[in-house]
């Protein structure tokens, strides 16, 4: 499997976490993330495009690590907003202020933490649902997580953090269903979990099907 499709079913998972509500739902889901975060991190072709987001700017290719300097993908994190910001919670321990490099753009954002406990790592969103202003974001580190906070160029609210374009669309003729791999995997997780995880896979599977999405579940209008 390509790096590219580990990316979208990550995207896909993350959906899916934001339909379920029960505690088992979520920990299946949460596992499964964190299996393809493992792999993505394996892949060759991972570091590539995320290389490529940054070139745009010559400051920020200056900047960068050394040649030979791998990073480990972070690709799993939570996030929230108000009409003004978005704040994203990036989970690692270990981690210094001042070895964190970020690069800020009108529509993407790059950050690596270096040498954490003897690796680096890196979560990057190549393009962004909507502009930020670069100048007014920032990273704060604490003692178990990272708060990166993104200030919106117009105010109101994210359906999400990626930006959609054309690869759930039809292509050659041909129909793609976005929604595909979740099912999947809330057929496999149907088939093998116990009457209560019937119950709520049925749910959640409804619910998908009849277009709600995870915004609906945080109570946006």
């Amino acid at each position: 499997m390509s790096a590219d499709e580990l990316r979208l079913d990550l995207e896909e998972l993350r959906r899916l976490e934001g339909l379920a509500k029960r505690p088992r739902v979520l920990s299946v889901l949460a596992s499964e993330i964190r299996g393809l975060d493992a792999k993505l991190a394996k892949a060759p072709a991972a570091p590539a495009p995320q290389a490529v987001a940054a070139a745009p700017v010559p400051v920020a290719a200056a900047a960068a690590a050394p040649t030979g300097v791998s990073y480990v993908t972070l690709g799993s994190f939570s996030w929230d907003q108000d009409a003004d910001k978005i704040k994203i919670y990036i989970f690692l321990e270990g981690v210094e202020q001042e070895k964190v490099e970020s690069t800020f753009k009108t529509a993407s954002v790059d950050i690596k933490f270096h040498d954490v406990k003897g690796k680096n790592y890196r979560c990057a969103i190549p393009k962004l649902n909507k502009e930020i202003v670069p100048e007014k974001c920032k990273v704060f580190v604490k003692p178990t997580k990272i708060v990166v906070t993104l200030y919106k160029a117009s105010k109101g609210n994210w359906l999400d953090l990626h930006f959609k374009e054309d690869k759930f669309k039809p292509s050659m003729g041909k129909e793609k269903d976005p929604m595909s791999g979740i099912m999947d995997l809330m057929k496999n997780m149907y088939e093998e979990g116990d009457e209560d995880m019937k119950r709520t896979i049925a749910k959640a599977w409804s619910d998908a099907r009849s277009g709600k999405t995870a915004d609906s579940m945080r109570g946006l209008p």
